[in-house]
Formats: C-alpha cells, structure tokens, sequence
C-alpha cells in the first residue's frame, strides 16, 4: 500500500500524535483494515505525517490500549481481533459475566426461525420490508434463576449461518463476536415492566421493573443484529467507572 505525505490541512492544528490517532482510528472504523490484517508501519506513517518515530508509537501505543489494534514486534501491525474491538465497545457475553462470578450459565431456547421483516423492523436492519431476518428468543439462567430475556433479530447478509448454530451450547453474542465485523453500536436503557410472555419466562409479577435494553450492532457496511435485552430490576445491575 502506497501512501503520499499528509496535505497541511489534513491534520489541522491537532496534536502530531493525535493527527495519527484519528487517521488510524477514522479507517478502521471505515473498514479500511479489517480484523488481523496488517496495517502501515511505521516509517509509511512516519512519511506521511512527517513526524518522528516516536511521535508514531505514542499514537500506536493509544490505540493498542483502547484495543483497536495489536503490535507484533518485528512483524507490524495489525487491526484488532474481532472481540477486542467489542470490547471497547462494552459489549460483554454474559454467559463469560456469570462463569466469571463462578456461577454456572445455562438457555432455553424459546424460538428459533426464519420471518419476513416488517416495515419497521426492516428499516431498523437496513433491509426493505418482507425482507427474510432471524428471529431468536432465548431465556438465560444463572443457577437455574432466570436472568435475562434476549430477543434477537439478525441481518442475515451480516451472519448467513446464524440459524445452524445451537444457542442451548453458545450465546448469540459469543457468535456473533467470532463471526461478523463488529465497529459500532447503539443502545437504549431503561425501566419499564416485561411483555406478558417475558414475565412469564422471567418468573416475575408482570408489574415488576425491569431493566430494559435494545441494542443495535453494526459491521462499516451494514447494520448486523437488533437484540432487546429484558433483566428482572432486582437480579442484575450495570456498573460503571468514571476515570477522569
């Protein structure tokens, strides 16, 4: 890959390490370089920024802390592996979340299937309406106390071999980290009550709170899942850390 010298304008006034990070940064979110593939080196981008060596390496050593990419000494680098980058985006499997905690993690596959998309559900994916999707709800336990209600529809562009796989064995999460390229995602929290048919599966009153969360994940070319996420208020919480 042939790059010419970064133009005056290009960077700004910004920093000259911050100058490389955005670069690197803006292409990878592009899909510029995808997971595991071998990025410019450092005196290409030595030359393009006209900048020193060292200069390159704290741009580098950033990103490889926010888990964008990975450095092999005397080999190069590369862009992340697939659950790096989820990582970063604080997308976590949950059945690594309870083994973690050294709970035991069990699902119950609810449905399973094919549908055609609505006209909503079909701009949510990016994908005209009657589109085909699949749909999966699954029940995950921890210690047999049902723990969330996970309502999935995905692109099938995105995962063409989603439905062969056995969730009872592996979450949808875990797959899809190992099998799309995950950049980017969108969430919504809130409180609210569970759908009768969630409630029952939950094993609450219907009139207790839950925490609700839908989440859309995107690949740089195409929307890949939209999952609504239902915990019962009183067994789950999320937790944060401010670092400033």
């Amino acid at each position: 890959m042939v790059f010419t010298k970064q133009s005056s304008k290009e960077g700004g006034s910004a920093a000259p390490f911050q100058r490389v990070k955005t670069y690197l940064s803006h292409e990878l979110s592009c899909g510029t370089w995808l997971p595991g593939q071998l990025m410019p080196s450092e005196s290409q981008l030595m030359q393009r920024f006209s900048v020193s060596r060292m200069t390159v390496n704290r741009a580098l050593r950033e990103l490889q802390a926010e888990g964008l990419i990975d450095r092999v000494q005397g080999v190069g680098t590369f862009a992340a592996a697939l659950h790096k980058v989820s990582s970063t985006l604080s997308i976590h499997d949950l059945q690594e979340e309870i083994e973690s905690r050294g709970h035991r993690h069990t699902a119950q596959v609810q449905l399973h299937r094919a549908e055609a998309a609505s006209p909503a559900l079909g701009e949510q994916l990016g994908l005209p309406a009657g589109s085909e999707v699949f749909h999966t709800m699954i029940l995950h336990l921890e210690d047999d106390m049902p723990l969330q209600c996970e309502d999935r529809y995905v692109n099938p562009l995105a995962a063409p071999g989603y439905l062969d796989q056995d969730f009872s064995r592996i979450t949808p999460t875990r797959y899809l980290f190992s099998h799309t390229a995950l950049r980017r995602a969108q969430y919504s929290v809130h409180a609210a009550c569970a759908t009768p048919e969630e409630a029952s599966l939950l094993q609450i009153e219907p009139d207790t709170a839950c925490l609700i969360m839908v989440r859309r994940t995107m690949s740089h070319s195409q929307v890949i899942t939209l999952a609504r996420l239902v915990h019962p208020g009183h067994r789950y919480q999320l937790n944060g850390e401010f670092n400033p």
